[in-house]
């Protein structure tokens, strides 16, 4: 079934269909006898409506092919009606197999180029290169043990141990040429069968250790020397296995750019498919032109299409012959490539081998050392426990609940002082004062009572005077008089100035009590939201969750746009023609090869805004339609350029593709 990406190519070939795919008319329905021409039509063309396959096509052309007959056999007068449901018919199985080519084309070269990375990948790193070694050891010595069971058979040798030492196997795979790789080198890296690359080319990597032994002699050099033939034996078959990942790579881009070149050249067709869609006579051509596509024989398929100028018989053997290729030999032909130089990555049990095998042996020590250590980890395990306990009630849970009970009612409490202690300092005060002025001031109750009212808000002019009367002879006034009352009252004055103060601090305190409670929790939450978002992360890092499908996805988006825009700018030639399929005049023109290279990337591009950008979103509608303007084959290059520099600037900075880039340079 044709991708979402293929139904939005073809739906202007949809649209530009002048037959309705509508039931017959009620009179043409009541004048059509039950089982005649019209309806077996009818019924051929909705049945064309389910996803399309190899037999639901092989069925629709031979019914239409014994209508036919039938027809031919039958004299009767020629019926429009007929011939509008046959072309129907027709032109919807040519869209149908149209698009069943662009994705079964798109499939193979996206699976090329995936498998391409991969090699990649493996080819930058040398502990790759070795891990692959490693984990392809096991298939190639399978190899080698089949080669020497089957020569000696072919020599008539017994099969014994001895047989597969090394002086055996040189006796058994004898060297042509030095410079050559032999039969047992091509069964250990079977790539060397299709390359002519010498096999000692690569121990010119060792050279610069060999120039190192050319000075005087010493332990060192001594050494060296002795361990270089044990060096080389090792490096050299990394050195080969980076070859076999360079190989594999190589030819995969060169079937990706074959299947990209002819689904490019299918993309430009649509045009043409909707012209000769528009007259169904002219049908035959692109029939035969996309048969050629698929068959492989792309340097035919340059010549223009060559539109008939009347009428053509209908062309169901063509179509017929255009389905076996687009659902069986091309795709049969793929696979069968890809299984002959064995370019897919090995299986995944070739991979993990490694790890299957030291996984029970890890277990199992850990297991020992777990249990020679039980008390110490049942400890930690109970410390653990504790602290996270202690963590959660006293710095989660506890100062939440006072933060809900600041919310919901506040306190009244002071936080320094308490109002009744200020309120019974300031009593005292107020007898204390009261008490000296009736006694040497003689005060009456009205004088009393105004005194009363000024110690409330601080005066004690009366105290001050007598005070001041008294320290003019301060040691008869000791003994004698009131120097020590007024100090006494002095003294508690400065207390109620200091209750009243700290009050101050204690409102200031309380109005800020909700804040104070939640910088309180804060370091708690933070705690807990970075330790979530570590365990989160690692849960499901590399599963594509995240904003926008995680840090993964973006990476892979941005990649397809600098590709995209990068194939806009050099144009790869086609090995078919020299000028790519287009004139060297129209520099506004795509090649097919680009065309094609360039619909794997916006493919991609539309898969991550499908399934990735919010729904119903404005960041996910433009970003379709500018995916849209890529993928439409009638803007030519300086328009695609523009829509690219329109992406970058419009969600280039929401999707952080800056950023991307920048961790890309840090980390390189």
């Amino acid at each position: 079934m044709p991708s979402a990406f293929v139904d939005h190519l073809i739906k202007p070939l949809s649209l530009s269909r002048q037959f309705q795919d509508a039931p017959l008319t009620t009179q043409t329905a009541l004048l059509t006898p039950p089982g005649g021409t019209k309806e077996q039509l009818q019924i051929l063309l909705s049945r064309l409506n389910q996803p399309f396959s190899a037999p639901l096509v092989v069925d629709t052309i031979g019914s239409l092919t014994q209508i036919q007959r039938r027809a031919d056999l039958t004299i009767s007068k020629v019926d429009s009606e007929n011939d509008v449901l046959r072309a129907a018919i027709i032109s919807k199985l040519l869209v149908g197999l149209y698009a069943e080519g662009i994705d079964s084309y798109l499939f193979q070269a996206t699976e090329a180029e995936t498998e391409a990375e991969w090699w990649a990948d493996i080819e930058r790193s040398r502990w790759n290169i070795a891990s692959y070694l490693l984990q392809t050891t096991p298939s190639r010595l399978l190899n080698l043990t089949r080669a020497v069971i089957h020569v000696l058979r072919i020599q008539n040798l017994p099969v014994t141990l001895s047989a597969f030492t090394p002086s055996s196997l040189r006796n058994l795979f004898p060297s042509t040429s030095l410079r050559q790789p032999n039969a047992l080198h091509q069964v250990l890296f079977p790539h060397l069968r299709h390359q002519s690359l010498s096999i000692t080319s690569s121990a010119i990597i060792f050279s610069s250790t060999t120039a190192t032994l050319d000075s005087p002699d010493n332990i060192f050099t001594s050494c060296l020397r002795a361990l270089e033939p044990l060096l080389s034996l090792t490096r050299l078959p990394v050195e080969l296995a980076r070859q076999e990942c360079t190989f594999k790579r190589r030819e995969l881009e060169k079937i990706r750019d074959q299947k990209a070149e002819a689904l490019g050249y299918l993309a430009h067709m649509r045009n043409d498919l909707a012209l000769a869609i528009q007259e169904p006579g002219n049908i035959r051509s692109c029939v035969q032109t996309m048969s050629r596509i698929a068959e492989g024989d792309i340097a035919k398929a340059f010549a223009p299409l060559d539109f008939d100028k009347g009428p053509s018989p209908e062309p169901l053997n063509e179509l017929l012959a255009l389905s076996t290729a687009v659902f069986n030999t091309q795709k049969v032909e793929h696979q069968r490539l890809l299984e002959s130089q064995d370019l897919i990555r090995p299986s995944r049990l070739t991979l993990i081998w490694p790890r299957l095998l030291l996984l029970p042996l890890l277990s199992i020590y850990a297991l020992r050392s777990a249990y020679a250590s039980r008390a110490s980890l049942a400890e930690l395990v109970t410390d653990t426990k504790a602290t996270a306990e202690g963590f959660v009630k006293g710095w989660l849970l506890d100062p939440l609940r006072d933060v809900a009970k600041t919310v919901r009612a506040g306190s009244e409490d002071g936080v320094i002082v308490q109002k009744e202690g200020i309120a019974a300092d300031l009593a005292s005060l107020e007898r204390m004062t009261l008490s000296l002025a009736k006694d040497q001031l003689n005060y009456s109750d009205e004088q009393l009572a105004n005194l009363s009212k000024q110690i409330r808000v601080g005066d004690l002019t009366p105290v001050l005077e007598i005070y001041e009367e008294d320290i003019r002879s301060p040691l008869k006034s000791a003994v004698t008089g009131t120097l020590l009352r007024s100090v006494f009252i002095q003294v508690q004055k400065a207390k109620v100035d200091i209750d009243q103060t700290l009050s101050g601090i204690d409102k200031l305190l309380k109005s800020q009590e909700l804040t104070f409670a939640f910088v309180g929790v804060a370091p708690a939450f933070g705690i807990v939201y970075l330790l979530g978002g570590t365990l989160m992360a690692l849960w499901s890092g590399g599963r594509g969750v995240g904003k926008y499908g995680g840090k993964r996805n973006i990476r892979g988006v941005w990649s397809a746009m600098r590709r995209t825009e990068r194939l806009l700018i050099t144009q790869p030639k086609s090995r078919h023609h020299k000028n790519g399929g287009t004139s060297g005049n129209d520099t506004s023109a795509i090649t097919p090869l680009t065309s094609g290279l360039l619909l794997l990337s916006v493919a991609r591009l539309r898969t991550f805004a499908e399934k990735h950008l919010p729904q119903r979103s404005r960041l996910r509608e433009g970003f379709l339609e500018d995916v849209g303007d890529l993928e439409n084959p009638d803007l030519g290059r300086l328009d695609k350029m523009k829509v690219i520099e329109r992406m970058w600037r419009c969600w280039g900075k929401t999707l952080g593709w800056g950023s991307i880039a920048v961790e890309g340079a840090s980390r390189a």
